[in-house]
């Protein structure tokens, strides 16, 4: 199975909470399409913003390993592999389904 992505995930250009994000979905639910892209920028100077950003992330998947669940429970599966990240690093995560 070739998994496609982004030139920032190709490139490591992604700083190490998105990497970290891209690691552990990619390892835990091999999926056909992954892209994370760090929004942070676009949330300056809003609630959770960072300098240096790695704050605000989507996450664009596509995954056959995923097809059995509904939305809630493809979002709990996330949530579950990403709960560290998510108490202290990540202040707003956006998952969209391809």
């Amino acid at each position: 199975m070739s998994i496609e992505t982004t030139d920032a995930a190709k490139n490591n250009e992604l700083g190490p909470v998105g990497q970290e994000i891209y690691k552990r979905i990619h390892e835990n639910l091999q999926p056909e399409f992954l892209d994370v892209i760090d929004e942070s920028e676009l949330h300056f100077g809003h609630a959770g913003y960072r300098d240096g950003g790695e704050s605000h992330f989507k996450v664009v998947i596509a995954a056959q390993s995923m097809g059995a669940y509904n939305r809630v429970e493809r979002h709990k599966k996330i949530y579950a592999l990403l709960d560290d990240l998510l108490k202290d690093k990540i202040h707003a995560l956006s998952i969209i389904y391809k």
